[in-house]
């Protein structure tokens, strides 16, 4: 199961990571420096001989993530670079190769294949990127170590929301 989970966590890692330059001609799409609130939709998650509680609580992972507000400093727009974000792999502790990475023009069109933890999988993500928002699906394919094909299916949806709050006070 912690396996599974890697496997479908690389994809919410690699889209939370944000986009932000094109890698095209036709000119980069960036974030606006503010608050960002991103929303996790589980659309399709199949995995063979996974029992229905495990999926559930796959489900409610994903619906945990939603809802999550991030700050975007000025200074973090400007430095991000989604070509090194996408080289690193999930977390720094995985590699992955890309056969397409379009990321031009308000959107975003990614393919490739990725390895973590002795597990490699098969991703897409497809979707719009504009200044206040982004949309993505990322769909990861692959290999389970108990036999059969994995697949998942995950909408992400981050929108700009405004200046950064401050910080709660402790």
């Amino acid at each position: 199961m912690k396996k599974i989970l890697t496997v479908a966590a690389i994809g919410a890692l690699l889209a939370v990571s944000g986009c932000g330059k094109s890698e095209n001609a036709s000119g980069p799409v960036k974030r606006e420096a503010g608050n960002w609130k991103t929303d996790v939709k589980l659309v399709k998650f199949e995995v063979p001989g996974m029992p229905a509680e495990m999926k559930d609580g796959m489900a409610k992972m994903m619906e945990g993530a939603s809802g999550m507000d991030q700050c975007f400093t000025q200074e973090q727009v400007d430095k991000e670079d989604i070509a090194s974000e996408l080289a690193k792999g999930p977390g720094n502790g995985g590699e992955c190769k890309w056969s397409k990475k379009d990321i031009a023009g308000g959107k975003i069109d990614i393919a490739g294949t990725c390895t973590a933890n002795g597990q490699t999988v098969d991703m897409t993500m497809a979707g719009t990127m504009e200044a206040k928002k982004t949309d993505v699906t990322i769909t990861t394919k692959g290999k389970v170590p108990t036999g059969g094909d994995m697949e998942m299916v995950m909408q992400m949806t981050s929108s700009h929301t405004g200046p950064c709050k401050a910080p709660a006070a402790t």
